[in-house]
Parts: structure tokens; C-alpha cells; sequence
């Protein structure tokens, strides 16, 4: 059964001036990012496949997360998960063949609707930064969609 990990990026700077694809972490998000990985490096030691949005905050995450010990396999970046609805998201993934383990690292408020799509049953999560859910996905890639899924975890790495 394949596992789906949904990530919003960890917490981002406002007073750089950039527009808002190009926001960097803060300091708070540096540490939240790496603490994400260290908790993915314990529960799911190995990601098969990353999904990433192509803004600077979800890029610095990443990188992030993988100081934090998980081990990645492919990454691509997505235009499409930056102000994304599910709809985006369920595309790319139905793309996927063959992979166990997948994180998309998307953003606030795609990444929560997808939960809520893949799991109707879902209790109301509080998406913050960094937070990430975990879905077993019944069934092929190719046929996820509403209902696929069943959250078997949800946390928020690095919140003081």
C-alpha cells in the first residue's frame, strides 16, 4: 500500500521584500524544516518520490528536511502545487507508477484540501507550518482520488 506524505512548508519570512514566490525561510522555519526531516527520517526513513512546489520556501525545506537524515529518491518541481487546489495535486500524483513513499510539499490551503479530499473522514487539521499528514493510499497511483486515502498521522515538527 503506498504512503502519501502531504507537507505545508515550513514558517517563511514577510519582510523580505520578494514577491511571494520568492520568500525564503525565516529562522523559525530553518529549524522547524530540519526538525521535519529528523521526524520523517524516524517514521518514514526513505521517500521514493518528491513532489515540490517550485517557490523558494518549499525548495529551502526540502533542503532542510534533508539535513534533518531522510533519505530522498527523485525530486521534481511543480509550478502548479504554488496556489494549487487539489485538482493540481491529484494530477501529478495519478502520474506516479511504482513509487512507495511519496511527499508533496505544497503550501496552506492546497495541502490541507487534499487531505480532506483523500480522507473525507479526516478530523479538521491544523495545517500550520511544517505540518505534515500522512495518508496509506489504497489502490494504484494512477486511480487516487477522493476517498483513496486513510490519514494514519499528522504532526507539526519544530512548533515551540
Amino acid at each position: 500500500m503506498p504512503t502519501l506524505l502531504v507537507m505545508r512548508h515550513a514558517k517563511s519570512s514577510w519582510s523580505t521584500g520578494l514577491a511571494d514566490h520568492e520568500r525564503p525561510l525565516n529562522g523559525r522555519g530553518r529549524r522547524q524544516a530540519v526538525a521535519a526531516g529528523e521526524w520523517l527520517a524516524e517514521h518514514h526513513p526513505t521517500i521514493d518520490r518528491v513532489l515540490c512546489s517550485s517557490s523558494s520556501r518549499t525548495r529551502e525545506t526540502l533542503e532542510r528536511v534533508r539535513d534533518g537524515g531522510v533519505q530522498i529518491g527523485t525530486v521534481t518541481f511543480h509550478r502548479d502545487l504554488y496556489e494549487s487546489t487539489p485538482t493540481e495535486a491529484l494530477g501529478l500524483l495519478r502520474g506516479l507508477d511504482g513509487e512507495q513513499t511519496v511527499l508533496l510539499l505544497g503550501h496552506y490551503p492546497g495541502a490541507p484540501m487534499l487531505v480532506e479530499m483523500l480522507d473525507p473522514a479526516s478530523p479538521e487539521l491544523d495545517f500550520v507550518t511544517s505540518a505534515i499528514a500522512a495518508l496509506d493510499i489504497d489502490g494504484p497511483w494512477a486511480a487516487v482520488g477522493r476517498g483513496s486515502g486513510r490519514l494514519t498521522s499528522f504532526v507539526a515538527p519544530g512548533r515551540e
